[in-house]
């Protein structure tokens, strides 16, 4: 019997899990997940604030790196604050902001990186995310937000090379 002649043998092994749950996991229950967003939607008024405070310490940060330098610590500071308001940017209802963020996350991403960014293509990230949060642009359907998103990615593009 060749290689391609022999049956096949299909192994399942056993769900563990399944196991150690009891077999079935409980469906979601409806009423917590809609308590859950309502309590959110009572915070939504709220998240503009929140999103302000994180672009303080980002500006505080550019601060520092005008003091002590991008590959200083605080271009490691600068990129950490950089980094926390790409995830809170689209958490805060402001997706707009996570982009131009992970932009800049990505010009600042490490030392060999930040020794040849231009502190101006910093400064222009800081200033964008700060315009699109005091002009409650929120999204790319803002034209000029989106065109601000684009120019700034491209900048970083030429500059540090392609995402990825």
């Amino acid at each position: 019997m060749t290689q391609r002649e022999r049956p096949i043998e299909i192994i399942n092994p056993p769900n563990m899990l399944k196991v150690k749950v009891g077999g079935r996991i409980a469906p979601a229950d409806e009423a917590a997940i809609a308590r859950a967003e309502a309590a959110l939607a009572e915070m939504k008024h709220e998240f503009a604030d929140w999103l302000a405070e994180e672009v303080n310490k980002l500006e505080a940060a550019l601060d520092k790196v005008h003091a002590e330098g991008l590959t200083s610590a605080a271009g490691d500071e600068l990129f950490t604050v950089a980094h926390d308001l790409r995830g809170l940017g689209a958490t805060y209802d402001f997706p707009l902001v996570t982009r131009m963020a992970a932009s800049l996350s990505r010009l600042v991403e490490t030392g060999e990186k930040r020794e040849l960014v231009p502190v101006q293509l910093v400064e222009a990230h800081v200033g964008a995310i700060r315009a699109a949060l005091r002009q409650n642009i929120r999204t790319d359907d803002h034209a000029v937000g989106r065109t601000l998103a684009e120019e700034l990615e491209t900048r970083v593009v030429a500059l540090v090379g392609a995402p990825g």
